[in-house]
């Protein structure tokens, strides 16, 4: 048995978080230091990409704050997530959806997958 993934199977605590991908507006709110004090902060977007499996799994969320985009890349593993809320699926044909960074307006409108 291969030993890397033997001491992430017993050391490592899993959170269970919802099944989500390229294209989902999702919502991960996480825990802030600053300094004596802690806080939990939320970060919206629509996920880019997943990659990476077991511990080494990563997720990329992009928002628009005004007109800048925001980019953040969250381990999946990340102790700080408290919780990740599918807020809206999102019907892509991609697993990385980069072609996301150069559009504006309606042209960067994801159709919502209903189920």
């Amino acid at each position: 048995m291969d030993l890397v993934k033997f001491v992430e199977d017993e050391f490592v605590a899993r959170k269970e978080f919802p099944v989500f991908g390229a294209g989902d507006t999702v919502t991960v709110f996480f825990q802030i230091t600053e300094g004596e004090k802690t806080r939990t902060q939320f970060f919206r977007g629509i996920v880019l990409q997943r990659r990476g499996t077991g511990l080494t799994e990563t997720f990329t969320i992009r928002k628009m704050s005004g007109s800048v985009g925001v980019e953040r890349i969250f381990p999946v593993n990340l102790p700080a997530i408290e919780k990740i809320e599918v807020n809206k699926r999102g019907k892509v044909r991609r697993s990385r959806i980069f072609y996301q960074r150069e559009r504006t307006g309606k042209a960067a409108r994801i159709k919502e997958l209903r189920y």
